[in-house]
């Protein structure tokens, strides 16, 4: 059976994130859906990894096996006939036996916007975060450069209720911008445990605040225990940006 990749982009504000469950509408749940209705077979999907409900996606990948072969321009329009309007595949190609979409992930990239401003725009309020007050950028920037390397993240994770190798990820990105009222907070690394990214976000936001010292980022971190200080960011500001084979 012919395997094909596929990059996906969606609005996760409708969806109860990406992964099939019994509790909800998911993006998986709907393009799986598409490919059966279009080959006429079961078709399992395979993602890239989850994201929560509100969560969205630039560059989701996901793969599967179909059982015949298809021209992937055809492929991609049809697939694209029969979906949501927000929900995308951007680009459709053969693959390998050997791809898989989350096995051979090389690096992960989140992208988590914040409106820093009195007032938040209407048409961004499905896709960013809103903090009136102002946030110290430099001071979020002073804590992030602490968090970046191989770490025990438990302190900045969430309890998945499923079991967990270990809590030791490599982050080896935590870059946090502003232009205008918009801040973005851009993380990088092989892999992430449960709302890790959300939650780092939510402790720059408490070091942006003034509540936080950056100075006790590494106090935080060598815990190993979830507290106040690490508050979980809202869904709808992050963004799957991008994912590298």
């Amino acid at each position: 059976m012919p395997r094909y990749r596929f990059d996906i982009s969606y609005d996760g504000t409708a969806y109860c994130g990406w992964q099939i469950q019994p509790n909800g509408l998911t993006v998986q749940e709907v393009i799986q859906g598409g490919l059966e209705r279009i080959v006429c077979e079961p078709v399992k999907l395979h993602g890239s990894g989850r994201t929560d409900q509100g969560v969205h996606a630039r560059r989701q990948v996901a793969h599967a096996d179909l059982p015949a072969a298809w021209d992937v321009a055809k492929l991609r329009r049809a697939l694209n006939a029969v979906l949501p309007p927000d929900i995308r595949i951007m680009r459709a190609l053969p693959v390998s036996a050997t791809f898989h979409a989350r096995k051979s992930v090389m690096l992960k990239e989140y992208r988590y916007f914040i409106w820093n401003g009195v007032v938040l725009p209407p048409d961004k309020r499905f896709t960013f975060c809103h903090i009136r007050e102002p946030l110290n950028v430099a001071a979020m920037q002073e804590a992030a450069d602490l968090l970046v390397g191989q770490n025990d993240f438990a302190a900045f994770s969430a309890n998945p209720n499923r079991f967990v190798e270990t809590t030791v990820r490599r982050l080896d990105r935590l870059d946090v911008r502003k232009r205008g009222a918009e801040i973005s907070v851009i993380a990088a690394g092989e892999g992430f445990l449960y709302k890790m990214v959300r939650s780092l976000v939510g402790f720059l936001i408490r070091v942006g605040e003034g509540s936080v010292e950056p100075a006790l980022t590494r106090e935080i971190l060598a815990s190993g225990e979830r507290t106040a200080r690490v508050p979980t960011a809202a869904p709808q500001g992050l963004f799957l940006w991008n994912v590298t084979y």
